[in-house]
């Protein structure tokens, strides 16, 4: 009788761990970590994981997945010295966070995470993290200065803190209504103004989740806005210029993170840090706004000189006005600051629309003081080659009225300047 040695095949080494007060609680976390991992991952808890990050075999480790939900809030000191040892040790974290309030959030961020990524994980979402957690970091770093020598450098003057400039937020009041756009042109209209000493104006993209602005402009997403946004109370005006870019050597931009962020990371006080700044170094402070109301909507709009609403002629932007309106008399904010625009407005000849825009306008108790026609598709192709009206399509007739508009807000602010002289 011969026996013959059975040959095990040796366990694939662990090149990820989860991180959790119970990875039960995360089952579609383990469903996508075996399906990008196989059986190259574990799971330890968070008593386990300072033990483990100790030891040797933690060096194997590509990333470790940081699972937290409310309940967690309570041990973040625990959680931020995990990360911080993870770090030390050059192992990337990624943080899933399910319901965690924007202040813890907030705090664990700005330990270091490299990536974060929302829990009930989206389709792909830990896939597109693992993916740019990969990439060597000598690429990532190089690669950008590059793109921002030649696409747009920050402002090159010093903050000096000498002007007070005229807040102009803009705000879609319905899907497709026009807000990037009309902010954007707006913005480029007022930089061009004039032939010679032109104003300084800056364009801040506010929506965090789906800012435009700079795919509008052709512009890269510089990383230092993320840091921007973690960590407010350390920024001062030198540092918040420099994660600006510039369009052209006139428009300076603020533009969205490169990745989704929740809109309250940051809170009402520090946005309105981030708005007088800008007010005191630019002449003209336009601002994209998300079309979510969010705690911060108030401090924009008490800052606002102007507050533009775009809607359009439809049952869905009549109702979202009705909704607007009656949120900020609730609340005692000022709805008066409010100029509703009427973006793809009817033609002049086209007298049935033109009645319409005049009942609604009543049954809703507004003015609407702004019609921009509609731009048709060169206004797309514009977006699309990342450049604005002015620049490749001067004759378009939404381009004529957004120009006629800024020249007036320009005559207006000159207007006031002299009267306070």
């Amino acid at each position: 009788m011969t026996s013959v040695a059975t040959l095990q095949p040796e366990p694939a080494p662990i090149v990820a761990c989860t991180i959790s007060r119970d990875v039960q609680n995360f089952d579609l976390l383990i469903d996508d970590m075996e399906h990008e991992l196989g059986e190259s991952w574990g799971d330890l808890s968070f008593d386990d994981a300072m033990v483990f990050l100790g030891q040797p075999d933690a060096a194997s480790l590509e990333f470790v997945a940081i699972a937290v939900d409310s309940q967690d809030e309570e041990d973040l000191t625990r959680i931020t010295e995990i990360i911080r040892t993870a770090k030390a040790q050059s192992i990337k974290v990624v943080l899933i966070a399910d319901q965690v309030s924007p202040i813890a959030l907030h705090q664990l961020l700005r330990l270091g995470a490299d990536d974060f990524v929302p829990y009930p994980l989206p389709n792909g979402a830990l896939h597109d993290a693992i993916e740019r957690m990969r990439v060597p970091a000598p690429a990532a770093v190089t690669a950008a200065p590059e793109v921002v020598a030649e696409e747009g450098a920050a402002p090159k003057f010093k903050a000096k803190g000498d002007r007070e400039g005229v807040v102009l937020p803009v705000h879609g009041l319905a899907g497709g209504a026009g807000a990037s756009t009309f902010a954007v042109n707006l913005a480029w209209e007022l930089a061009t103004v004039t032939k010679t000493d032109g104003p300084r104006v800056c364009l801040l993209d506010f929506d965090f989740q789906y800012g435009s602005a700079a795919t509008y402009l052709d512009l890269p997403r510089k990383e230092m806005v993320f840091e921007v946004l973690s960590d407010t109370a350390n920024i001062d005006s030198d540092a918040f210029l420099q994660s600006m870019l510039t369009f052209n050597d006139k428009l300076h931009v603020f533009t969205a993170p490169a990745d989704m962020l929740p809109l309250d990371i940051i809170s009402p006080e520090d946005l309105g840090r981030l708005v007088d700044m800008a007010a005191s170094n630019f002449d003209y402070v336009i601002i994209d706004m998300p079309k979510t109301i969010v705690g911060w909507t108030e401090a924009v709009l008490n800052r606002a000189h102007v507050y533009f609403a775009l809607l359009e002629l439809d049952l869905r932007s009549a109702q979202n006005v009705l909704r607007l309106v009656r949120a900020l008399k609730a609340e005692g904010l000022p709805h008066e600051k409010l100029r509703y625009v009427l973006n793809r407005a009817p033609k002049f000849t086209d007298l049935s629309a033109k009645s319409r825009v005049k009942r609604m306008a009543e049954s809703l108790d507004i003015g609407i003081e702004i019609q921009l026609p509609d731009g048709s598709v060169q206004v797309t192709q514009a977006n699309d080659h990342g450049l604005p009206l002015a620049e490749t399509a001067a004759k378009n007739p939404l381009r004529k009225e957004i120009q006629k508009l800024a020249k007036s807000l320009h005559d207006l602010n000159k207007g006031v300047e002299a009267g306070k002289a």
